[in-house]
Parts: C-alpha cells; structure tokens; sequence
C-alpha cells in the first residue's frame, strides 16, 4: 500500500515552503486528496507528478547576440 504524506512531510521532502505546499493544493497544481478538514498526498501520485515536470535541458546553449 502506498504513503499518505502529510502536507509537512511533502515540504520538507520537496525541499519547498510549508506555504508553498498550500498554494499548490489551493490551485490545484499538485495532485491531493482532501480527507475532511485535512490534505493528504499520496507518494506514487507525487513522483508522477515531478516525472512530467522534468526539464530536459538544451544540448548547446544558444544566445542571441544584437550586434550595432
């Protein structure tokens, strides 16, 4: 059976604000369940969640440079 994160235990995994967690969930940017008066997070929907937010970065840098 999956984890259950409190909203705490979340920031701190994320490594981001307590506030930060909230907003999330208030616009629901981030997958939750509410039980009751309570959030709770479940750890698989979360992991999923950062997988399709990775960046995969450039291979060469590309700058423009105006030239007078």
């Amino acid at each position: 059976m999956e984890k259950f994160l409190t909203p705490k235990q979340l920031s701190e995994f994320l490594q981001v604000d307590l506030s930060t967690v909230y907003l999330w969930t208030h616009t629901e940017f981030i997958p939750h369940y509410k039980l009751g008066r309570s959030v709770r997070f479940l750890e698989g929907d979360v992991l999923e969640w950062l997988r399709k937010r990775k960046f995969q970065g450039r291979m060469t840098l590309k700058y423009e440079v105006n030239r007078l």
